[in-house]
């Protein structure tokens, strides 16, 4: 099979290769899937430049967590029926703290475990189905993991991100009032065709004197976070007492230091998520709801490009760059 890797950390053009390598095979409990589409992440263009200190866990690592395609064959244990069946694919790589696997999406075939591989709903394309793993999970984990939002205001900053844009569909069809920050009348505009009903320039506003504008003083039952150090100080400003931050991701300040006493006046509660550790029942809800959304035409996934695999290198680039809408590499 032709698949990208590396076996060195470093900048995406220097240590990124394309070439054969041996085809998988299906273990027991495990299906092999022919991927169609692999889904590009922060998390996967971190690991490969060694952000933070992030060494090798493997001699040779073929990249991304995220994918989408079809299953070709099962090993022992796996009913055979799966066969031929259309899925998307999470975690095939593992998350920050551990090894985790070797062997993730960027390849034209991968053995991974069953529960990994999830029907892909008719109504979604790969390209689109490559990107649900972590950007859709997250957004419903970060959304639902303290409860249901129906009749809730939830501030969604970066609702134009990977993750906001579908935490702010998520929210709304769920049954809350979304407000979003973005940066550009175009992250705005992405933002509003989502669903979100006011869309804040963080640029251009002061975001929190406009979220009490919006809310008449009263604040926001949930802030769904994109950096954490960056905005701690106008997440707890705009929070209802006793209402939830979930932050996803502190990139700018992966160490913030908090003044205890702004979130302890408010019986804050915080919510770390972590797309690669979300709890099995969670996840389950999570396929669920995506599929019923989808079903209803109220999933709209973001592709803002699609490389072939031998561009991986300007596909990585074009995600360290920044975009709107998720980067797509085709198989």
């Amino acid at each position: 099979m032709r698949a990208a890797c590396y076996t060195r950390t470093g900048p995406a053009a220097e240590v990124l290769e394309v070439g054969e390598r041996p085809d998988p095979v299906a273990g027991e409990g495990e299906m092999l899937v022919r991927v169609h589409a692999s889904g590009i992440n922060p998390a996967d263009v971190k690991r490969r430049a060694g952000w933070r200190g992030m060494a090798m866990e493997h001699p040779l690592v073929i990249p991304h967590t995220d994918g989408a395609g079809e299953v070709v064959a099962v090993g022992a244990g796996v009913d055979p029926a799966r066969i031929g069946e259309r899925v998307w694919l999470w975690n095939a790589q593992g998350g920050y703290g551990e090894a985790g696997r070797a062997f993730g999406t960027a390849a034209e075939l991968i053995a991974i475990a069953a529960a990994q591989a999830v029907p892909l709903p008719d109504e979604i394309d790969f390209a689109a189905g490559a990107c649900l793993g972590v950007p859709a999970m997250t957004a419903f984990r970060a959304v639902h993991a303290d409860g249901p939002v129906d009749g809730q205001t939830i501030l969604v900053n970066g609702a134009s991100g990977a993750v906001g844009h579908m935490a702010v569909q998520i929210a709304v069809a769920d049954g809350a009032r979304v407000i979003g920050t973005a940066g550009s009348s175009e992250g705005a505009a992405h933002a509003r065709a989502a669903g979100a009903d006011e869309v804040i320039d963080r640029h251009r506003e002061d975001v929190a004197a406009r979220v009490m504008e919006l809310t008449g003083g009263r604040g926001v039952d949930r802030v769904i976070e994109v950096d954490f150090g960056a905005n701690h100080l106008l997440d707890v400003a705009v929070l209802k007492v006793n209402g939830t931050i979930a932050a996803y991701s502190s990139t700018s300040a992966p160490e913030p230091v908090l003044p205890y006493y702004a979130f302890a006046n408010k019986g804050a509660n915080l919510r770390f998520v972590q797309g690669f550790a979300i709890p099995a029942d969670a996840r389950h809800a999570g396929h669920k709801r995506l599929a019923e959304l989808a079903a209803a035409g109220k999933l709209a996934v973001a592709v803002a490009a699609t490389y072939p695999l031998a561009e991986i290198a300007a596909a990585h680039e074009r995600v360290e760059k920044g975009s709107i809408g998720n980067v797509v590499v085709t198989l």
